[in-house]
């Protein structure tokens, strides 16, 4: 069902990446604002498609089962922070790894 737009993402990182071996030119991946765009863009996407197929059953991710409800009132903000900063982090990688 997600294959084609997979790939397609796949093919766009991997051939960004190689122009990166031709001298004299740069991977456009090694700007920060492309890579974060695209984190954003996917980020965004992958949540309305999750919350149209889960619906209020998506937000369950934030609390692991088995745990205690007062131990819920700990880690549920720290799944929400970690959740969103996910792509910021991935961005910054991958921004870093191009750079080195």
């Amino acid at each position: 069902k997600f294959f084609p737009f997979i790939f397609s993402l796949f093919s766009f990182i991997l051939i960004a990446n190689i122009t990166g071996l031709i001298p004299y030119s740069f991977t456009i991946t090694s700007h920060l604002i492309v890579t974060f765009s695209i984190a954003m863009a996917l980020f965004i996407g992958i949540n309305i498609i999750c919350l149209k197929e889960h619906g209020h059953l998506f937000f369950s991710l934030f609390l692991p089962t088995g745990s205690s409800l007062l131990l819920a009132f700990v880690l549920i903000p720290i799944e929400i922070v970690s959740y969103f900063v996910r792509p910021i982090s991935l961005s910054v990688r991958l921004f870093a790894n191009m750079m080195a």
